[in-house]
């Protein structure tokens, strides 16, 4: 993940806080004053690697860290890279029967709800699919 000192990442890949995003594109996201290369996952928890890199590799097994925070969550932003595409119906019901509303939409657009959500600080995930080229 990120360049900082060992203290504030007890787990690799992992940020202990969750917080907004500066900015996205060439692969990965900026948050924390720290680049991150890769996807990501924005949760109450903290902000974690994620290993989704298409939305056709979205799971319900993906979404897994999700689910395991939904009792902190009403909101859930999915970026799917540049493509927008139907979400899988039993992963929307899985999360609708976690009472978790799901947004999805191209990354940037999931980017800046999620920023102003979290500005609100409303209970708000974002789970973002990197891309190469911010829109």
């Amino acid at each position: 993940m990120a360049q900082r000192s060992d203290q504030l990442f007890p787990v690799a890949g992992h940020f202990p806080q969750q917080v907004g995003i500066d900015a996205y594109g060439n692969g990965g996201f900026r948050f924390a004053e720290m680049s991150h290369k890769g996807s990501l996952l924005c949760l109450p928890e903290g902000m974690q690697s994620w290993n989704v890199t298409t939305a056709d590799a979205l799971t319900l097994e993906s979404l897994g860290p999700v689910l395991a925070q939904a009792s902190n969550l009403d909101v859930l932003l999915i970026g799917l890279g540049t493509d927008i595409v139907a979400i899988d119906p039993a992963i929307r019901q899985a999360l609708r029967d976690h009472r978790i509303i799901i947004e999805a939409t191209q990354t940037g657009g999931a980017v800046r709800t999620y920023n102003v959500l979290l500005a609100e600080e409303r209970a708000v995930g974002a789970a973002l699919i990197a891309v190469e080229k911010a829109r």
